[in-house]
């Protein structure tokens, strides 16, 4: 197949299902399981303010998912067709990236089966018509991955434009996903590793802390405190006593009982005054009681803590997809998907991932190991999830798809 028949191929192994997902969907797209990300963009569009409520400026979610949204409401108004297409064509450019990632740095064939493979992910087919801010994590999670082993092939060749690139697809990463804000030591150790030049390590950390400068002034000035994001009562409700059990009866970290005597954090704050009921909010203390409450846990429990962190695992390598009490179709088919069609597609991924493993080269099986262990890591500290695994599935897309072509060729040569 040539280069240009499979970009057509992927392309629309991307498009067509989510296309047919986002007409039978078009009525819950913007009306059902939105986050904050779409008030935020709303928010901004009607008054220039990110935040909750307008003249009153927050920092209570990262802002890459957000600005994705501006435009498309800007231009168009916020329209489920609009979103839809939108989110589509960024799923379509990730299918590419990991064409070309799989072509240039396994084979042509194992680029293709690994699009495919990765595109036709049900959860993604589903989820990525729907107003969710993962879409952008898989984008530049796929982009980070093809940079690096393009910096690492060309070892210093062209100037240190590769590594620039680097630098601001990690520093769009973190906006879009705090998580993430680690990343950038894993992806450098990686290089330092495998070109033995300290250059392109300072350009991809200089150009990834130059991406994220204006945001944490942003908050600095306008919040008051000098940070990514002042959420950290997520983290909070992830780390406290009852997470282990609310989440092991099939609720999820929102279902955890509020801090006792905590004052309203933001969303709360906007209904309340929304209501009629005006109510101030300070980000940033909110940020640092929460983020004292997360530290006492681990400090005091860490038994707990090593519990949580099992849980989490658990979660996330799930081959089902994990199904809460608040999850959206609940009771329909798309719930029996969960259950019953995700694993059909999940548990073949994971065997020949780890064959594909054994066949990639090393190099390029130590990052994508490294990427996944950092993922888990993640998930440790925070919460397991699948919608927090399934950006990151397109690795073990690229090393099944070596796996494939492998075996078909042992195959070939058998007979």
């Amino acid at each position: 197949m040539t280069r240009r028949a499979a970009y057509l191929v992927v392309a629309a192994a991307a498009v067509v299902p989510r296309l047919a997902v986002l007409l039978h969907e078009r009525g819950d797209i913007l009306a059902s399981f939105t986050e904050k990300s779409d008030e935020f963009a709303r928010t901004f569009v009607r008054t220039g303010t990110f935040g909750f409520i307008p003249g009153e400026p927050s920092a209570w979610t990262q802002p890459l998912y957000t600005f994705f949204l501006v435009p498309i409401y800007w231009i168009v108004g916020r329209e489920w067709w609009a979103v839809g297409l939108a989110q589509i064509a960024v799923a379509a450019v990730t299918a590419l990236i990991v064409y070309e990632t799989g072509r240039r740095f396994l084979s042509p064939r194992a680029g293709l089966v690994a699009a495919l493979v990765a595109t036709l992910n049900p959860y993604l087919v589903w989820h990525d018509v729907h107003v969710n801010r993962e879409l952008l994590d898989q984008l530049l999670a796929a982009l980070v991955v093809f940079l690096t082993l393009l910096a690492t092939e060309r070892k210093g060749r062209n100037g240190l434009a590769v590594p620039a690139l680097l630098g601001l697809a990690l520093g769009l990463a973190i906006l879009g996903n705090s998580r993430l804000v680690f990343l950038p030591l894993v992806i450098v150790a990686f290089l330092a590793w495998r070109l033995r030049m300290w250059q392109p390590v300072v350009v991809v950390l200089a150009v990834c802390a130059l991406s994220l400068t204006p945001w944490l002034v942003r908050n600095a000035v306008n919040v008051g405190c000098f940070t990514l994001t002042t959420d950290s009562r997520a983290l909070w409700k992830a780390n406290n006593l009852a997470t282990y059990g609310v989440l092991d009866r099939g609720g999820w970290i929102d279902d955890v009982p509020n801090l006792s005597g905590a004052p309203p954090w933001p969303e709360l704050a906007a209904d309340l005054t929304t209501a009629g009921k005006p109510t101030t909010v300070d980000e940033c203390a909110q940020m640092r009681l929460y983020r004292g409450e997360v530290t006492d846990f681990w400090r005091e429990h860490p038994g707990e803590k090593a519990r949580l962190a099992g849980q989490a695992a658990r979660m996330l390598w799930d081959p089902r997809s994990i199904r809460t009490e608040g999850r959206s179709e609940a009771g329909g088919f798309v719930d029996d998907a969960r259950t019953w069609v995700q694993p059909l597609y999940t548990i073949p991924l994971y065997v020949l991932a780890l064959i594909g493993f054994f066949v990639i080269p090393r190099w390029i099986a130590a990052l994508f190991l490294a990427l996944l262990a950092y993922n888990t890591l993640a998930a440790l500290v925070f919460a397991g999830a699948t919608r927090y695994r399934v950006p990151w599935d397109f690795v073990l897309a690229l090393a099944a798809g070596a796996a494939v072509v492998w075996l078909l060729d042992r195959r070939k040569a058998a007979t």
